[in-house]
């Protein structure tokens, strides 16, 4: 397998995570999505993957793109250790967890977004920090209220297993750091992602683990 790969995107470290939790070996190939690189819009990447994003999966002779159906299919494929739950309706929570953060906080405040903020509508850094800030503070408002039901131990989104849910919420929750966001009012988040940072899986698949296309290495 073959992951195009960026090492702060959400996207791409929620599929590095799913691939280490079921321990399938990959090799990543770093696109670099800042300017002056800006490798996602060269007509070599646009030619695997038209929507110029990361993460893009290549298993054999196919290609898969978007995190989200990534992991479906490697749930599909390689369903040991599985990242859903058996039963339908748990399944549905789950999914639902996932999506919050995948739907409905990243692709506010994903990297073209916050780009085009800057650039078209020429907002300042500080505008476009207190942008980020309002759709963390919205989403995790929401999420930290939902899994003080949901999780069975305190140290996974749902239940007492790690979830595709937690798979979504740990990048989302780096990244709320990166951006200096205040995640004070959100203990019972904070506690799962400590405990889930320390796993093997999560903590080979944070972007500190990762090659950064500026030091080259």
């Amino acid at each position: 397998m073959r992951l195009y790969d960026y090492f702060r995107s959400s996207a791409a470290y929620r599929v590095r995570i799913a691939l280490n939790v079921k321990g399938i070996s990959y090799e990543s190939l770093g696109v670099d999505l800042r300017a002056p690189a800006s490798v996602q819009r060269s007509a070599d990447f646009l030619a695997v993957n038209p929507e110029g994003l990361v993460p893009v999966l290549v298993d054999g002779e196919r290609t898969f793109t978007q995190s989200l159906a990534i992991i479906e299919y490697l749930e599909e494929t390689r369903p040991q250790p599985p990242l859903l739950p058996r039963v339908p309706r748990e399944r549905a929570q789950v999914r639902a967890l996932a999506l919050a953060v995948a739907c409905d906080i990243h692709p506010l405040n994903n990297l073209r977004v916050l780009n085009y903020l800057r650039e078209s509508l020429h907002a300042d850094e500080a505008a476009v920090n207190s942008w980020y800030a309002h759709w963390i503070a919205q989403g995790f408002t929401a999420l930290e209220a939902q899994v003080q039901n949901t999780s069975g131990d305190g140290r996974c989104m749902f239940g007492k297993a790690v979830t595709l849910a937690d798979v979504c919420l740990v990048p989302q929750m780096a990244n709320a750091h990166r951006m200096k966001c205040d995640v004070a009012p959100y203990p019972t988040l904070r506690g799962i992602c400590t405990h889930l940072e320390a796993l093997p899986a999560f903590a080979k698949a944070a972007p500190q683990a990762q090659r950064n296309p500026n030091q080259g290495a």
